[in-house]
């Protein structure tokens, strides 16, 4: 019989947070595979995983899908990883993905599972869901996302300053993601539309190296961390009264 591949999400850094479906399968007899960007580089997915105690198996592998917007490139290594999983399975082993935060949320697995479908459309794939790395952001800085009948737009912050600009005016909060490459730009932005007080900055939310910063503009001119994101809480859409939502705080307008 043909294993099941998983996609088994471990949350954004704390590994409490996972569930105890995902918790079950870590302590399963199923293959652990996880992503890293290159050949010996570090996996943080299997970082959250070995933060509970657990040992990596000896039978774990480390599937490479490097940093690049080559399709071609990235086709060859989409194709081994999902030919050594398919392998792993065919022999009646299951196998399980380590995913960050959420397997459905922006995944490398989301890619690593349409792959082996179209080389074996057999395989029995489930997608174990988890908490995401804007949620727990969010609960770490004590910023509620949406309240009542608020909007929220969750981008990669790649998409650009135009798309954040108009998103800023269809939205009540925006969160983006992925911020390290233009966040420079990102707090001109918010400065000229006066949303820094509004706006918080969390980097590896929930784990030991969280950094949750509410001075944003402090940050012009530093190198974050890939894995950081801007959640903003557009009170523009809100009428003079209301609560305004903010980092760790909370005012009323007069």
């Amino acid at each position: 019989m043909t294993g099941n591949l998983y996609g088994v999400s471990l949350g954004p850094g704390d590994p409490d947070l996972m569930t105890r479906r995902a918790w079950s399968l870590l302590q399963s007899d199923a293959y652990w595979t996880y992503p890293v960007k290159k050949k010996n580089g570090t996996s943080y997915a299997l970082q959250i995983a070995l933060q509970t105690g657990l040992t990596e198996p000896e039978n774990s592998t480390a599937l490479i899908f490097p940093m690049t917007h080559d399709k071609e490139k990235l086709a060859k290594y989409w194709l081994h990883a999902a030919q050594t999983v398919i392998e792993k399975l065919q022999q009646g082993h299951n196998v399980i993905f380590l995913v960050e935060g959420d397997a459905s949320t922006f995944s490398t697995f989301q890619h690593l599972a349409k792959t082996v479908k179209a080389l074996d459309e057999t395989v029995i794939v489930e997608t174990i869901p988890g908490v995401t790395s804007f949620n727990a952001a969010a609960a770490r800085a004590e910023m509620p996302l949406a309240d009542t009948d608020d909007t929220v737009a969750i981008i990669p912050a790649g998409y650009g300053l135009e798309m954040i600009d108009s998103l800023l005016n269809d939205f009540d909060t925006l969160i983006l993601l992925k911020v390290k490459p233009i966040l420079d730009d990102i707090i001109e932005l918010l400065q000229n539309k006066n949303l820094l007080s509004n706006s918080c900055f969390i980097e590896k939310a929930g784990s030991p190296e969280e950094r949750i910063v509410h001075d944003i503009a402090s940050l012009h001119g530093e190198k974050v961390n890939y894995l950081s994101l801007i959640m903003i809480a557009n009170n523009h859409h809100r009428q003079r009264g209301e609560i305004i939502r903010g980092c760790r705080k909370k005012t009323t307008t007069s």
